[in-house]
């Protein structure tokens, strides 16, 4: 018996601010194209059974073209492969937080899917001797994860953080509600484990994986580039398990659309027309040329009065001709001497002034301080990337 696992697909997902000539988003009609890719994998393997494991959508209420085409792709799947079994749980992005409102996934139910969302549930196959725990993303520990010894194959799909699994850089962006012990998912009685929620593909324990996302959707898109580059992985992708022998493959799947983190230009002692030689060079050594692609460029150690004097014509080419361009320009370290102590000290930026007041900020109890956190940091970027946000001091002392 042959597996598909897949997840995070982020169907309706929305960034920047290009349109297609219908007017969709860009970045949304890239996704959807990523899936349109993965359905065709899929149907070309012609698996027994197909793990979907959790965020289908990107948002609870995703958008009208995000909901047609995610029931033309999974009608057209049904159709191919009308004897697999198709197992589909919510993850966090799916699961609504009011119990008046109701999962958006049960509308492909009637297609023959087996959709779970509201609470965990085994479904079992007898005729093939197999059980499968479908675990959406629900409260931590609100379920005991065993499987069945009544069936010779027990397979396990859940949306959740396997606590340990996700590096720090990731684990406060975008959390799931359910907390798994690494010991539920290593159990020797599962077969295999199909987790979804973590977007770079991850081996947890010996028959226990994150397949990853099939686009890059989450909040922090460079820190997934960067794990996948540390595990030298292919990018992202769908698994295929063989539960007879335990055989499985990484099936890369190519995004429709490139995203590229250049490697980082060193602007220390460089003036505003030697640190625009630079990012010119950078550019110009872009694999396939940065036009039409996401393009990140950091260059370090760049004083605030050297950042205002670059060619902006410069960068608004490049910003036309990539679907989107960021220069990151970080400033180097102030170090000044500690008050009373004599001792150098470095002065605290911005950053580290927001961090520690949203730290210090009283807080009603249902909101997580680390998420707060993680998004106050995420908003300063996004502001000082379009110089909304200007340090004084820091302006002044680099004048």
């Amino acid at each position: 018996m042959r597996l598909v696992h897949l997840s995070d697909l982020h169907l309706g997902f929305r960034q920047f601010q290009r349109t297609t000539p219908a007017g969709i988003n860009q970045r949304e009609a890239d996704v959807a194209l990523s899936f349109t890719h993965a359905i065709d994998r899929v149907i070309e393997l012609r698996p027994d059974l197909v793990l979907i494991a959790g965020d289908v959508f990107h948002t609870v209420r995703p958008t009208n073209p995000a909901i047609l085409h995610a029931f033309a792709q999974f009608s057209r799947l049904m159709r191919e492969l009308p004897d697999a079994i198709v197992v589909m749980v919510a993850g966090n992005h799916d699961m609504p937080r009011s119990s008046e409102t109701t999962c958006i996934l049960r509308l492909f139910s009637p297609l023959g899917i087996h959709v779970v969302d509201a609470m965990e549930r085994r479904l079992e196959f007898p005729e093939r001797g197999l059980s499968i725990l479908a675990v959406p993303d629900m409260p931590p520990g609100s379920i005991k994860l065993d499987p069945d010894p009544a069936f010779a194959t027990n397979v396990l799909v859940l949306h959740g953080e396997v606590a340990g699994a996700i590096p720090v850089h990731a684990e406060h962006t975008d959390r799931a509600s359910l907390q798994i012990p690494v010991a539920d998912v290593s159990a020797p009685g599962w077969d295999y484990v199909a987790l979804g929620h973590y977007h770079v593909y991850k081996k947890v324990a010996p028959s226990a994986f994150y397949c990853g996302a099939l686009d890059y959707t989450s909040s922090n898109v460079w820190g997934e580039i960067e794990e996948e580059h540390a595990q030298k992985l292919p990018g992202k992708g769908m698994i295929e398990r063989d539960l007879d022998t335990g055989k499985q493959t990484f099936h890369r799947l190519v995004p429709a659309r490139d995203v590229l983190d250049l490697p980082a230009v060193e602007g220390r002692g460089m003036s505003a027309p030697d640190l625009d030689a630079a990012i010119a060079a950078a550019v110009q050594r872009a694999p396939g040329g940065i036009d039409g692609k996401v393009v990140r460029l950091v260059a370090r150690n760049v004083p605030r009065h050297i950042a205002r004097e670059l060619d902006h014509k410069a960068l608004r080419d490049y910003q036309r001709r990539a679907l989107h361009f960021h220069l990151d320009t970080r400033r180097p370290d102030a170090v000044r001497p500690s008050a009373g102590s004599g001792s150098p000290g470095r002065r605290p930026s911005l950053a580290d002034t927001l961090r520690d007041a949203l730290r210090s900020r009283v807080l009603t109890s249902d909101i997580d301080r680390d998420a707060l956190v993680e998004l106050g940091m995420h908003y300063l970027r996004e502001a000082e990337s379009m110089g909304v946000i200007r340090d004084a001091p820091a302006a002044a002392e680099d004048a």
